[in-house]
């Protein structure tokens, strides 16, 4: 693309300064989004790819032509290397990132060498000192914006980048890389620079409006995630909802029939003598009373909620006790209840449908207050190991588009209240703790 005889007339930006430009720029797209590697072994490889980039870069100068585009293309391969080993994110959402911090270096690099070329011209500073100088406040000042615009607009998991938008994004960084360097044309061709100062301007300004796109899209791809999510959780909270009133039915029928049965038993040991059917009569009342005082909390919608989760687990040969003080729920609203604890013994249900064992099928479930705080405990036993992604364990199911919304739902309404939830499992044992501040109402 760069034609000799023209380029002899230009300031060419050196290869390091270019290859400086794209590091940082991986860099700062590295520091903001969900990192598959840490510590000391994410700065060693850091600086093994600032190392190659610096080299590989310097050995290809004077390169021209279609070799200089492969070597161009070469470099974004490097970069893809770089964001690919660091980050933890699918290859649609890494080839994305590449080619925004591709077209942000493009521009870093672009505007760092322009205003170093007026210091020199204007000024006559042509030290060592006054070089780096300039370097490190120009490329300082981008990272630190691009790095404060990447933190905008990362977030912990995956986008959901479809092929469609990735092919967009590519096209979008390549014809902005594409115009950017049309001054470098011989000049009797159609859109070729004439002077020095015209093809930088051109070169930056088109490369910064190729970074606004971008940045554009990708803040759209996380505004629709976003809603994406808000909608699932509140779908997810009306369906918690809707199981609360079904099971609210379902158990004023039971209590119906639980009162019938108790007045039957009363005209049957009124009429029958017989000691066989006095034990039978016994055993079946004694059954009926071990029914009268389940889940009797104090709380109407949570005895409901834990009666109707209760029978499903007895229908399931899963152990489930429940220790609640539901008076420490009148405040808070009948959706945020069902949120809460349908999503979580919901999930502890799920993990004990696995267990083949019955005797092992315990869940465990107790609310009280310490000091200022509310605190709710939901336990169940599990085997295998637990993968957690985000702090959300990996879901199993072959449907992965629902992944973890039931505890994202649980989050959110915790955070609602100013509370925090932690994920603990040891011993077999997993443990979903959630603290919620008693004077925020």
């Amino acid at each position: 693309m760069m034609s000799v005889e023209f380029a002899k007339n230009l300031p060419d930006i050196p290869r390091i300064i270019t290859a400086l430009a794209e590091w940082l720029a991986c860099l700062s797209c590295i520091m903001t989004m969900k990192r598959r590697i840490t510590g000391w072994k994410l700065v060693a490889v850091c600086a093994g790819f600032l190392v190659v980039q610096c080299a590989f870069l310097v050995s290809t100068d004077g390169l021209e032509g279609i070799l200089w585009n492969l070597c161009m293309f070469a470099a974004v391969c490097i970069m893809y290397l770089f964001i690919r080993i660091c980050l933890d994110v699918e290859r649609n959402l890494a080839v994305c990132c590449c080619c925004a911090v591709f077209v942000t270096s493009e521009f870093m690099a672009s505007l760092e060498w322009q205003i170093w070329c007026y210091v020199y011209e204007t000024l006559g500073l042509n030290t060592w000192y006054w070089r780096s100088g300039v370097l490190v406040l120009v490329y300082g000042i981008l990272f630190a914006v691009t790095r404060q615009l990447n933190l905008h607009l990362s977030t912990e998991e995956d986008l959901g980048v479809s092929f469609r938008e990735m092919i967009i994004t590519v096209i979008t960084a390549l014809l902005t890389f594409a115009v950017s360097n049309l001054g470098f044309l011989p000049v009797n061709v159609p859109f070729a620079g004439r002077d020095s100062v015209e093809i930088f301007n051109m070169r930056t300004l088109v490369d910064l409006g190729g970074l606004a796109i971008l940045y554009a899209y990708y803040a759209q791809w996380r505004s629709a995630y976003a809603q994406h999510e808000l909608e699932t959780i509140q779908t997810i909270l009306n369906s918690q909802y809707e199981q609360y009133k079904q099971a609210q039915r379902t158990v004023d029928l039971i209590n119906y029939r639980y009162h019938d049965l108790k007045n039957h038993i009363i005209a049957l040991r009124a009429d029958a003598n017989a000691p066989q059917r006095h034990e039978y009569l016994d055993k079946l009342e004694h059954e009926i009373q071990n029914y009268e005082a389940l889940n009797k909390t104090g709380n109407q919608v949570l005895d409901t909620l834990l009666t109707s989760k209760n029978l499903r687990c007895m229908q399931h040969k899963i152990d489930m006790t429940c220790v609640v003080d539901g008076t420490l729920f009148d405040s808070m609203d009948v959706m945020d209840i069902c949120s809460i604890f349908g999503n979580a013994i919901d999930n502890a249900i799920e993990c004990e449908l696995k267990l083949k064992d019955y005797s092992k099928r315990m869940i465990h479930v107790d609310a009280f207050s310490e000091k200022s705080f509310l605190i709710i405990r939901f336990e169940n036993y599990y085997e295998g190991d637990i993968r957690f992604e985000s702090g959300i364990p990996v879901t199993t199911k072959k449907e992965k588009s629902l992944h973890g919304y039931g505890l994202k739902s649980l989050r959110y309404t915790v955070h609602k209240y100013k509370g925090e939830v932690h994920i603990d499992t040891k011993d077999n044992w997993f443990s979903l703790r959630i603290l919620i501040p008693r004077n925020i109402s």
